[in-house]
């Protein structure tokens, strides 16, 4: 019997780039390759090789995307055309006769084919579909049959405040599983043309068995996993976590509900989207990126889950000095004139700028802005008593970028980042630029002498084209002396190995999803290492705040007065993130998808 596999990786940003990347997209574009690499370098022993498959949403142009802030774009350039003579062509037809449009594309990476599978759903309302014999608009039908089969209120959740993005992810959702179902069932389809009962069995026993692997990213495609299994369509399935909704909600304060054992939601929680999230039941296995995530999703589902951490791409890992000193004078000489041309005053010289940087979500309270900016005054106090004692150059600054954004910014101000006027702000970032000015560290205060560490605000998603710097995220964490992560709810922090892959050295609190692993890495230099940990759990805030500060200090000391310790500590950093590979992870996540498991050594080559 002939035998075809397919593994398919869906998810709501899972896809080629767009104008919004980050975060869960590298996750879905790493486990694709780092798979990919493995069947190339035969370290995979299974007799027949799945297909890879990356699923998700189709945004053809600029008003397309539910999420309007974002207003994403799929870009599609640069994928050749996938027109195999397969299966998968066969069931993107078969859609395409229900009028559901796919647009597919492939890329090959070290030689293996990645197919990538872009569902449109935004004209669902369009289309007309039947249901038990009535005619309807797909839509509609899609909500129908949610109902039917699960319960899910659609008429009620898709008349809250987020009901658009409920009804994208219930379309999205059933467009995968169809596309599933029409793969799944090709063989029986195909059979079927022939009345002949002997010809038939006869052409069945030519075709190949279909095999489906589906890992799920996220509740955004969790109701594919409930519907297949409702439809009794048999694939292998597994549904991770990143974080829970519940948990996001309660932020910092969920660590008391694990500890309290407290599963009540918090009432921000949006019940139609923790209502998708829940339906990761259906799936074979649950994973969660982090040990807090897994408490979560015991704690608010009832689910069992298990932990496979994230990881970090470990192409071009080596450490670049070059690059290194190119993107810090980039960014020293940037912030000199900008600063001058601006706040007016004396030119602060460009190599007497230290900067370090903070990026996450604008999630003021669960990253800890808060925490950063009263440990910035703190540094700024011990700089200020370093300089008066003569151990600093009277004309050393530092600059905190904090990196936070409800979304892309465009036609900024002449001067951006430095020159920020509030009518350009939203929501949080108007709280979070406040919060900076209520405490006396908006950079103008480094021109009236009042300050010697100032906190800049770059409310906006950096590249080579945003308006400020024009850098994109790895020149800029190449460049800082360090990045600081002082969360108080975080899941597992893929920044922090950024940066580390960057060779810049970091600090992360005690919160975070990966600051476990530290414990094995092998420590180039004695005491504080490349990567140093903040306890803001059992700490009082106090000491917390003192030893963010102290850390930055050590950084920034180290960096100024010994420049080959800083860069061991650089090696550190770096070697934490080589260690954070996605080998572990996707190696993992193929044995509970398929069954196989990647011995060590294979692994290793």
């Amino acid at each position: 019997m002939f035998e075809r596999k397919w593994l398919v990786i869906a998810g709501e940003e899972a896809g080629p780039k767009s104008n919004k990347m980050g975060g869960i997209w590298n996750v879905v574009d790493a486990e694709a390759t780092t798979l990919a690499a493995l069947m190339s370098s035969g370290a995979i022993k299974d007799e027949i090789l799945p297909g890879i498959i990356v699923a998700g949403p189709y945004y053809g142009h600029a008003g397309t995307d539910w999420h309007k802030s974002l207003n994403r774009v799929t870009d599609m350039t640069g994928f050749e055309p996938y027109d195999g003579d397969d299966e998968v062509t066969e069931a993107i037809a078969a859609m395409g006769s229900k009028g559901m449009e796919i647009i597919s594309g492939v890329r090959h990476y070290k030689g293996i084919p990645i197919v990538y599978l872009m569902f449109k759903t935004s004209d669902f309302s369009r289309i007309t579909s039947e249901y038990k014999g009535n005619a309807m608009r797909l839509c509609d039908k899609v909500k129908t049959e949610a109902f039917s089969f699960i319960g899910l209120d659609s008429l009620k959740y898709e008349s809250m405040g987020n009901g658009q993005e409920y009804t994208h992810y219930l379309n999205l959702s059933y467009a995968i599983s169809e596309f599933v179902l029409e793969l799944v069932t090709i063989k029986a389809k195909r059979s079927k043309d022939f009345t002949d009962k002997a010809i038939s069995e006869f052409a069945a026993s030519l075709m190949p068995s279909m095999h489906v692997y589906l890992h799920c990213h996220e509740f955004g495609v969790f109701y594919a996993l409930a519907r297949l299994e409702k439809l009794g369509i048999s694939v292998n399935s597994v549904a991770t976590y990143h974080a829970t909704i519940p948990g996001r909600a309660s932020g910092h304060k969920s660590l008391q509900k694990i500890l309290d054992n407290d599963g009540s939601w918090d009432p921000k929680v949006p019940e139609n989207m923790a209502r998708l999230e829940a339906l990761s039941s259906y799936a074979d296995v649950v994973t969660a990126v982090g040990d807090s995530t897994r408490k979560e999703v015991k704690l608010f589902y009832g689910i069992d889950s298990i932990v496979v951490r994230n990881g970090i791409d470990d192409n071009g890992m080596g450490i670049s000095l070059e690059k290194k000193k190119n993107c810090r004078e980039k960014i020293q000489a940037f912030l000199s004139d900008t600063i001058q041309k601006v706040y007016g005053g004396v030119p602060i010289p460009s190599k007497r700028i230290l900067p370090i940087f903070s990026i996450s979500r604008i999630e003021i309270e669960n990253k800890g802005y808060p925490d950063l900016l009263d440990s910035l005054m703190l540094l700024d106090r011990m700089v200020n008593l370093q300089i008066v004692a003569g151990q600093q150059d009277e004309d050393i600054r530092v600059v905190c970028f904090i990196i936070a954004a409800h979304g892309p910014k465009s036609n900024v101000p002449e001067g951006f980042p430095l020159n920020l006027p509030d009518d350009i702000l939203l929501g949080e970032e108007l709280r979070l630029q406040r919060m900076i000015k209520e405490r006396k560290l908006e950079p103008a205060q480094l021109i009236t002498g009042r300050r010697r560490v100032t906190a800049v605000l770059y409310p906006q998603w950096i590249s080579g084209h945003d308006g400020g710097l024009n850098m994109n995220a790895d020149e800029l964490m190449s460049g800082c002396i360090a990045g600081i992560f002082p969360s108080r709810y975080e899941p597992f922090l893929l920044t922090g190995l950024e940066a580390g892959k960057e060779a810049t050295p970091s600090i992360v609190s005690k919160v975070c999803g990966f600051s476990d692993a530290l414990a094995s890495i092998k420590r180039l230099v004695m005491g504080m290492g490349g990567v140093i940990v903040v306890d803001n759990i059992d700490l009082p805030y106090n000491e917390t705040i003192t030893d963010y500060a102290l850390a930055m200090d050590y950084f920034l000391d180290t960096y100024v007065d010994d420049k080959v310790k800083y860069s061991l500590l650089c090696q550190e950093a770096n070697l934490l993130a080589k260690e954070m590979n996605w080998l572990g992870p996707v190696k993992e996540y193929y044995e509970l998808l398929t069954g196989v498991c990647i011995v060590q050594e294979e692994e290793e080559k």
